[in-house]
């Protein structure tokens, strides 16, 4: 594979390769990977199965009893692999589905991550989708179920939440395939760095909570400058998470950086 510099690499995918291993994902025949979230009972499965088809396989994540299902397409001749992550209502890391859910959005960094979320309870949803804004912004939110919102006359409106999360917004109806085009449209302008996301970010009332937050954080970014998500991961390590505090210790925080940088790089070629 000829080497290649970062400012001459366009459309660079910024997935963590090596963590994407260690996570059991193989990317030989791919360019990009993709991790489809959401809670459960929204839809989930049935997107997934309209993005890949056939082209599919299943298994468990490496350590866990926890299913796995993979699945690709190809879109203007890139080559997309759909990692289904576990049904979960948040990625606070209490059940061993949400830490594969969370392990895998914030160590493999996925270059678009999918949240599939029931039109008809998007309120409910919400939660799991501002956690893993927190945690990427290379999201796009897919408002499935959107037929049986229209037959129990709710009307979501898909601009106004786009520009309110600052990520693209999809309708879909994934059981008669509507909006699935679109969809798959904008997880390649997400990918390919054409759509860039500005999330926007809920901020704690608590000013103590905030300082202690705001300390953290910037001895973060001044150990780890290019850290995407510096001020989530001092959340979690003053709440005690002991996965995140392992990953300081053992520097595997340190392999998170790289992919940023790379954003970084493109942005400013742009």
């Amino acid at each position: 594979m000829k080497n290649t510099s970062l400012h001459e690499c366009e459309n660079c995918p910024v997935h963590n390769l090596g963590n994407l291993v260690k996570l059991g994902i193989k990317m030989d025949e791919f360019d990009y990977v993709v991790a489809l979230a959401g809670n459960p009972n929204t839809g989930k499965s049935t997107v997934f199965n309209n993005l890949t088809g056939l082209k599919q396989h299943t298994g468990n994540w490496p350590g866990k009893t926890v299913a796995r299902a993979e699945g690709g397409f190809i879109y203007n001749d890139k080559r997309y692999k759909i990692v289904d992550l576990p049904g979960t209502y948040s990625l606070l890391s209490t059940s061993t589905d949400e830490e594969v859910a969370r392990d895998f959005i914030l160590f493999g960094q996925p270059d678009v991550t999918v949240i599939v979320v029931d039109a008809t309870r998007l309120e409910r949803n919400l939660n799991l989708v501002l956690q893993v804004l927190e945690i990427t912004d290379r999201t796009v939110l897919c408002l499935n179920l959107i037929d049986e919102a229209r037959r129990n006359k709710i009307e979501v409106d898909t601009r106004k939440l786009s520009k309110q999360l600052g990520i693209p917004v999809v309708a879909t109806a994934a059981r008669q395939r509507e909006g699935m085009d679109e969809l798959i449209r904008y997880i390649h302008e997400v990918a390919t760095g054409k759509f860039i996301c500005r999330p926007k970010r809920i901020r704690n009332a608590s000013k103590d909570l905030n300082s202690a937050v705001e300390e953290v954080t910037n001895m973060l970014k001044k150990e780890y400058p290019n850290l995407p998500n510096a001020r989530w991961v001092a959340i979690r390590l003053l709440e005690g998470d002991q996965r995140i505090i392992e990953a300081v210790k053992d520097g595997e925080l340190g392999s998170l950086t790289r992919a940023e940088k790379f954003r970084e790089l493109q942005e400013a070629d742009v």
